[in-house]
């Protein structure tokens, strides 16, 4: 089941829920020493008491030095160093694994998607398996809009998706999606995309295995300095083909 929009201003919020620390939140981070620091003072604003782990793969910068330094005053920070790149879906994939939480998501690094919109998300699972943010619902709001060739190529990108996968989300690739811990566990074992088409095999795995997976509007922006570049559009799309016909 899927493509159900909820509205948010009829979810719970986070302080509603009856256990407040068993949310998990994955980033995933890339040589994001820029703008971790501001990420995750953004986090630890919002979410003081849940589990945030920051998969740091492949940096070549201080990003795990900063995110170390955040354990030692935050201890629900938590870093995962890898020396070699992972991409970004095996490093959620790496991520899932070490969370703890009942509820478990995961947010770019990139501040796209304020903290109280993901709280906003979680409190949404009372309803579904999996909340995904979309920018596409008649209720989301972009504040700053992507490159023209970024927002043609991303709806491009949707068309295929619908037509291999038969998925009908108006958004895959936004970059926070939040799941109960049960729907993660059940297909953890078979995700094999390390990429950022990560999110497509995740989203049709919890499909085909009966999960409920609904889009939410969210308030959102395009921030600068995303390692996303459009020459990895090829690589996706080769990626979902084996993924799809070649098991």
């Amino acid at each position: 089941m899927y493509n159900t929009a909820l509205d948010p201003q009829k979810q719970p919020t986070v302080k509603q829920m009856s256990r407040m620390t068993d949310i998990s939140i994955v980033v995933p981070a890339y040589n994001e020493e820029a703008r971790i620091e501001s990420v995750l003072l953004n986090f630890c604003g919002r979410f003081p008491e849940q589990e945030i782990i920051v998969v740091c793969n492949g940096c070549n910068d201080r990003t795990h030095e900063i995110v170390e330094a955040f354990h030692s005053k935050h201890p629900q920070i938590k870093a995962l160093h890898f020396n070699e790149k992972l991409g970004k879906g095996g490093a959620i994939i790496e991520g899932f694994k070490a969370a703890q939480g009942e509820s478990i998501g995961f947010a770019d690094a990139d501040d796209s998607v304020e903290p109280d919109e993901i709280e906003k998300m979680f409190a949404a699972l009372a309803n579904a398996d999996g909340v995904i943010a979309s920018r596409r619902l008649s209720k989301s709001i972009i504040t700053v809009q992507q490159p023209f060739m970024r927002r043609f190529s991303s709806r491009a990108f949707n068309i295929i998706v619908r037509a291999i996968f038969g998925l009908n989300f108006k958004d895959t690739q936004c970059g926070v999606k939040v799941f109960k811990k049960e729907a993660i566990k059940g297909v953890l074992p078979s995700l094999t995309t390390k990429g950022f088409e990560f999110d497509v095999e995740l989203l049709w795995k919890l499909s085909k295995g009966g999960c409920k997976v609904v889009e939410f509007p969210v308030v959102w922006k395009h921030s600068q300095g995303s390692t996303f570049s459009l020459s990895n559009a090829p690589h996706m799309f080769f990626s979902l083909l084996k993924m799809r016909f070649c098991k």
